[in-house]
């Protein structure tokens, strides 16, 4: 079964604060247009980690399985690949993950739509569902579309375009534009991530006949893309704060483009692969960072 570090291990506790990087501008913003609820915001919360956890599990299960997980790859050792747990109790652990994510997810739902909103509930319950199955399916099976170059694509819809704009939704019951180009930005950031994770692994992938997105591209490109994202996140949020701009509190994010900007530079001058293994946490935990600034420059008084 493995201990209890190792299934900690397993969940990938550093990825965390990053999946939740889109509620907290959501909740920031819903509390500055005076729709904010606890409640919604909690739940919210405990969903959005449900599913992270479930994600990871499944990708260490499908990775794992497969024997894409090996002695070439870079990155941490997985819980499949040391043996510490075997693919059964793995998969056990994520029936119950699925388990405990849909009971978060119904909780929320109903917090947020009751049965006055049904349709909308009705909406985010098949969004839910969503969630789940591309949790499972980014490496789980034979079709996996982290195996295709698709997981790019999936982790801008879901890390930015329904966390932040489907999470304000929770609260306000529609839509508002506020919400457009933070959304984005995340979505940028986030696929940031993944793809700076897809270089670090790129050549052990290649061996693996994993064919993301980073392989496709090449060293080259792929750098240039990781340009697109990284940059393309700094231009919108820029244009966020000046259209949005009441205060100087509202543009206090813009400290994040510091750190970003530094490890453009350090992405662009490496060399070695294992090396950008430290920038996967500093790019995580900057759009942490500046989704909380992005927020609370919403939230305070001017």
């Amino acid at each position: 079964m493995g201990s209890f570090s190792t299934w900690i291990s397993a969940m990938r506790l550093r990825t965390l604060p990053l999946s939740i990087a889109g509620i907290i501008i959501a909740g920031c913003l819903a509390y500055s247009n005076g729709v904010f609820k606890w409640d919604i915001f909690i739940l919210a919360i405990l969903t959005t980690l449900s599913f992270q956890i479930l994600s990871n599990l499944a990708n260490d299960y499908g990775d794992g399985v497969k024997g894409t997980d090996n002695e070439d790859r870079i990155g941490p050792v997985r819980a499949i690949q040391s043996g510490k747990i075997s693919p059964k109790a793995l998969h056990n652990g994520i029936k119950l993950n699925i388990l405990i994510s849909i009971i978060f997810a119904l909780l929320l739902i109903y917090s947020a739509f009751g049965v006055k909103h049904f349709l909308l509930g009705l909406f985010f319950l098949v969004l839910a569902a969503g969630s789940v199955v591309a949790a499972i399916r980014y490496t789980v099976g034979n079709s996996a579309y982290g195996y295709k170059g698709l997981g790019d694509i999936f982790v801008f819809v879901f890390f930015g375009l329904v966390s932040v704009i489907g999470g304000y939704v929770l609260f306000a019951k529609q839509i508002d534009f506020i919400t457009i180009l933070p959304a984005i930005t995340i979505g940028f950031l986030s696929t940031g991530v993944l793809n700076l994770n897809n270089m670090r692994d790129r050549l052990s992938d290649t061996k693996a006949n994993k064919i993301t997105l980073a392989v496709k591209l090449g060293e080259k490109n792929v750098k240039r893309y990781h340009n697109f994202l990284i940059l393309g996140a700094i231009v919108l949020s820029g244009l966020f704060g000046i259209i949005y701009f009441t205060s100087p509190y509202n543009v206090m994010f813009m400290i994040s483009y510091v750190p970003l900007l530094l490890h453009l530079k350090r992405v662009n001058a490496n060399k070695e692969p294992k090396l950008l293994d430290p920038e996967l946490k500093k790019l995580a935990l900057t759009t942490v960072l500046l989704a909380i600034l992005l927020g609370i420059g919403h939230v305070l008084p001017f």
